[in-house]
């Protein structure tokens, strides 16, 4: 099995090439199992995929509730690098709001702290830009998180150019969190090249396309409660015209002997040495796929053909833009 090498997130946090996204475990992706979840965790932290991501948004909680049993019966909390969000307000029939006052981010991670059952949460993240509140004073109030030692590392999520710069000037920032594969590219005009002037990492959530560039979603038959049935990708023409780029990605993956997810996930890993992926699993066997792709290294022909697809992309990543890239 692959050893994961490391990656360095803004000036001091290191962590593993690839992380474990563990939003669809509670919410998202249809019904799951509290088992299977544990053990996809287990099997993580023997593969060294020690870089967990969650959100209190997750679940309504739930998510950080899930991580807490397993910190609470493995005794290992020291082994994994845990970050969380805060930021986006889940209500009634799901309403949601994002909120950045610094009054909710101080009640926010003291509510995060309490579900993980943990003192310290690694590396926090503003889940969405807030247009109503200054970033300089959400950032503040993260940075007064920081000073009191209930968080190492700060992070941003969905983040626009300008936004990054006036966050770094108010607190160090270590991570910038945004979807990034080979069909969905438009970080990489802005928040990328921002990011890497100013020493930030980058941390891909989706990178295999909310799992339909492994070539195994079955998309017609997804289950109730899944939001993918809703994204405008998977959809009609936009889901055929999708299917071929799939496709070009299968034909690379046997020419490596390796899984079609595969393939996408080393495309990602070959953005950068400040680039760690979260792929998101609530399957064991699909934990050590991750895993292994940090092994593949991909041909300078073949990251050029991988390249090329992303101006194929048929469709948003969501029904509704508003809010995203802020």
């Amino acid at each position: 099995m692959t050893e994961l090498p490391s990656r360095r997130l803004g000036a001091e946090l290191t962590v593993p090439a690839v992380g474990l996204g563990c939003m669809g475990m509670s919410d998202f992706y249809g019904p799951s199992n509290d088992a299977d979840s544990l053990a996809v965790l287990d099997r993580a932290v023997e593969l060294g995929a020690t870089f967990w991501d969650t959100s209190d948004m997750y679940g309504k909680g739930a998510n950080e509730a899930l991580l807490s049993r397993w910190f609470a019966t493995r005794g290992q909390r020291d082994r994994v690098i845990l970050a969380t969000k805060f930021g986006i307000v889940r209500g009634a029939r799901g309403a949601r709001q994002i909120c950045g006052d610094p009054a909710y981010v101080r009640e926010a991670c003291d509510y995060s702290l309490a579900r993980l059952g943990v003192d310290t949460i690694d590396l926090y993240y503003q889940h969405r830009v807030d247009p109503q509140v200054p970033i300089e004073e959400t950032v503040g109030a993260m940075g007064e998180l920081v000073a009191a030692g209930k968080v190492r590392y700060l992070g941003l999520s969905e983040a626009g150019a300008e936004t990054i710069r006036r966050a770094q000037a108010t607190h160090p920032i270590a991570a910038l969190q945004s979807e990034w594969s080979l069909w969905s590219r438009d970080i990489e005009a802005g928040p990328v090249p921002t990011a890497r002037e100013l020493g930030i990492g980058i941390v891909p959530y989706s990178p295999l396309g909310r799992g339909f560039l492994t070539g195994a979603l079955a998309v017609d038959s997804l289950p109730r409660g899944d939001f993918r049935a809703h994204l405008p990708r998977l959809a009609g023409e936009n889901l055929d015209a999708n299917q071929r780029i799939v496709a070009a990605v299968s034909e690379i993956a046997q020419r490596y002997g390796v899984h079609t997810g595969q393939i996408a996930l080393a495309w990602v890993l070959a953005r950068g040495d400040d680039v760690a992926p979260i792929p998101g699993t609530r399957r064991v066997s699909y934990v050590e796929q991750n895993v292994a792709a940090a092994g593949i290294t991909l041909a300078p022909q073949d990251l050029a053909e991988l390249d090329a697809l992303g101006e194929q992309v048929a469709g948003d990543r969501y029904p509704d833009m508003s809010g995203i890239g802020a």
